[in-house]
């Protein structure tokens, strides 16, 4: 009498035989690892003694024969890794004896079977990768005997259940790529043998728990890609076992613990793609068995330290897109398990460290920072390097024209000085000299005199030749001009004033003394301003990048400044100098100006009221926001919904989708990015209601676009222009 057959892992081609269905004696069935086709026969549902049910990694189609709902002795029911599809088993733990459930990798749908919730039988599940639904919250209970369960790349839904910690013996819990939300239950820390938690993909929200730091026999702790808040709780750093850290995609914030230098069993450290600021603490140095370490996308300054290159075991590093600035430490030479590396999109300068990861970088890898070298195509070449004497040489030079630059400012000031208590009187004004304002010297900031900038200004543009214009608005034209000293400047010659009055120049004069004591990474520098008869203009600080106009209508350039680049470039409004300074104020006339801005920028109002206020500037950034996710300028879009009345423009809007809106040589923004571009949409039509009043403040949106979350109620494929028209930040 047959009770058993086991002939996994043989060469078994073709179909399962009918007949299989007359060994009634069987208690146990396992034909995995062959390559057997077609569907499970239904004549196995007469096996009513089977134990056991195998076939894993087959080729079976169809669906799971309603009449396998006989089995109600299974102990084991594995049928992963096949093509299978339709609904689980009804009964499929009826007896209350099932204690192994495997159906991974199949195109499964439907519920959870009922009998599951209360089968506190089970020790492991696996129904990874399939296509199943449910609320999570109420499909599943409490299992004591809980080993391993996987159930990542399904559809899923709801709130976990605080009950996930009342599985004492569970030591894996996947959830990952669902649509599980609310925030994460401090109840888990119940579950004490965990050691896998993967909640990544999801829609969780709030701060991470800080009780998850008691799970000391965690090893891997994935939460990426959710809408997590706050910074990384400092009890996480009890986690002395950790292996793998994935904290990426949230909206995590502050500065990056010191305490993370203590994980001495860590292999990876991602934390892209959040807001971390400041600068990376050396402490992350002391974790010599990091391999892989993901800081990009964040809000990171300073140098890279040179503890970093201490990471001796290191095969992956990524800093792209950050803030960091110097020269690339010097320890980096000795990196020598460095397999990849990007540090694109910073502001360091100087040659790359000599090791094969740098030397054969990519171009994408380095590309965005403000000055590296080395032998790498798309860098400049470095210089040589000097040998012992030259440097000897060099360092005699530079320290004897130290010593008489130290001398010669000294004279100079004296001289000054003595001329001012000498005379104190008003220096004359001539159409040949530049003017100064109150006697002050407008280009004291770079500490030499304000003549001979201005006479170096004209010289090196060929009095402002239109071969050194790189663009202009309605305020003024831009000029690239390299100074004699090297220095290269960006010189914005203003257009003249209708009534040419710059008489009261007072107020003016103060904006800009105000201005050029600004520093701030995401602010372009002014160095000063001359203001001449013939020629006036402001000096800027000058980028190489060029204006978010010449980005967008490149297409090239397009498909790297992608949707995360886009939102944080609205979020920061990086290297913005102004909207076209549209106010040069007469001190007598209030705040009423003739217009200076940027056309298809500016207010609607001011076309009728020549009133320059705040509101002017919140309308501005509007259209700059929408420019920035349309991929080009929205004048039309604007003029289509402002030119209707009140109800017709809103039936316009609802016929409009935002996706057929954005900028369509970028595929569609997905999970969470979608969202946050949806919150840049939202606020920019915000910015550009018609009534000025209606129109939040600046500060209001400083606010929204770093703390506001929305979680979409609909699909984001669906929503209109008019879902969009209301948003709650306006102001009275």
């Amino acid at each position: 009498m047959l009770t058993t057959l086991k002939l996994a892992e043989n060469m078994l081609l073709g179909l399962i035989p009918l007949t299989i269905g007359n060994l009634t004696k069987l208690t146990g069935l396992d034909l995995s690892l062959n390559p057997l086709s077609g569907c499970i026969p239904s004549q196995i549902g007469n096996l009513k003694q089977l134990g056991y049910l195998i076939f894993i990694d087959n080729q079976l189609t169809g669906s799971i024969p309603p009449r396998l709902n006989n089995l109600t002795h299974l102990k084991l029911f594995e049928i992963g890794y096949n093509k299978l599809t339709g609904d689980l088993l009804e009964n499929l733990c009826f007896s209350g004896l099932l204690t192994r459930f495997a159906a991974a990798d199949n195109n499964l749908t439907g519920p959870i079977p009922k009998s599951l919730r209360n089968c506190s039988s089970l020790y492991r599940v696996r129904l990874e990768r399939n296509q199943l639904l449910g609320n999570i919250s109420e499909d599943f209970g409490i299992y004591p005997s809980l080993d391993y369960i996987d159930l990542s790349h399904n559809n899923f839904y709801g709130e976990l259940s605080k009950n996930w910690g009342k599985c004492h013996n569970l030591t894996s819990l996947k959830m990952s790529n669902n649509k599980i939300s609310g925030k994460i239950p401090s109840e888990l820390v119940g579950a004490t043998q965990l050691s896998v938690l993967d909640l990544s993909s999801n829609h969780p929200v709030g701060e991470i728990p800080l009780k998850l730091g008691r799970l000391v026999s965690l090893f891997n702790l994935k939460l990426d890609d959710n809408y997590l808040l706050g910074n990384i709780p400092l009890e996480l750093s009890k986690l002395s076992n950790l292996e793998h850290l994935n904290l990426a995609a949230n909206d995590l914030s502050g500065s990056i613990r010191r305490e993370l230098g203590d994980y001495l069993k860590l292999l990876d450290l991602n934390l892209s793609n959040n807001r971390f600021g400041e600068s990376i603490p050396i402490e992350i140095g002391q974790i010599n068995t990091l391999q892989s370490l993901d800081l990009g996308n964040n809000l990171l300054i300073g140098k890279i330290p040179q503890q970093i290159g201490e990471l001796q075991r290191l095969e992956t590093l990524n800093l792209s897109h950050n803030e960091f600035f110097g020269s690339m430490p010097s320890s980096f030479n000795k990196m020598v398990s460095l397999t990849s590396v990007d540090v694109s999109y910073n502001q360091l300068e100087g040659p790359l460290p000599d090791i094969k990861a740098f030397q054969e970088a990519p171009f994408e890898a380095l590309k965005g920072n403000k000055g590296l070298c080395g032998n790498v195509t798309g860098l400049k070449a470095c210089l040589t390097k000097l040998n012992n004497g030259d440097v000897e040489k060099k360092g005699k030079k530079v320290m004897s024209l130290t010593i008489l630059l130290v001398f010669g400012i000294l004279f100079h000031l004296l001289m000054v000085l003595g001329i001012f208590m000498a005379f104190r009187k008003k220096v004359r004004n001539t159409k040949n000299k530049p003017s100064r304002v109150n006697h002050d010297n407008v280009f004291a900031i770079w500490s030499y005199d304000g003549k001979m900038v201005y006479e170096n200004i004209i010289e090196v543009t060929e009095n402002f030749s239109a071969k050194y214009c790189v663009g202009g608005g309605g305020y003024g034209t831009v000029y690239r001009a390299d100074l004699p000293n090297g220095q290269v400047v960006a010189v914005k010659k203003l257009h003249a004033t209708l009534d040419d009055d710059w008489a009261n120049l007072k107020g003016f004069t103060s904006e800009i003394r105000a201005l050029t004591e600004i520093r701030h990474h995401n602010i372009v520098k002014l160095y000063g301003y001359c203001s001449h008869p013939r020629h006036s203009f402001l000096v800027y600080e000058f980028l190489e990048g060029g204006s978010l106009g010449k980005v967008l209508s490149m297409d090239d350039d397009v498909v790297v400044f992608d949707w995360i680049k886009r939102v944080n470039s609205v979020k920061y409004v990086a290297h913005i100098s102004d909207f076209g300074t549209a106010r040069f104020m007469n001190l007598n006339s209030s705040n009423w100006t003739s217009f200076a801005g940027t056309f298809g920028y500016a207010a609607p109002e001011l076309a009728y009221t020549m009133e320059v206020n705040e509101k002017c500037d919140v309308y501005s950034f509007g259209v700059l926001a929408l420019e920035v996710i349309m991929g080009k300028h929205p004048g039309d879009l604007i003029s289509s919904l402002s030119s209707s009345s009140s109800s017709s423009s809103t039936s316009t809007a609802q016929g409009i989708f935002l996706k057929d809106v954005l900028d369509q040589r970028l595929p569609p923004p997905r999970n969470q990015v979608a969202e946050q571009v949806v919150v840049v949409a939202k606020l920019a039509f915000a910015c550009l209601h018609t009534t000025p009043l209606s129109r939040p403040t600046m500060q209001q949106v400083a606010t929204i676009l770093s703390k506001q979350r929305l979680t979409l109620q609909n699909q984001f494929y669906t929503i209109t222009l008019a879902q969009l028209f209301d948003i709650n930040c306006s102001s009275s």
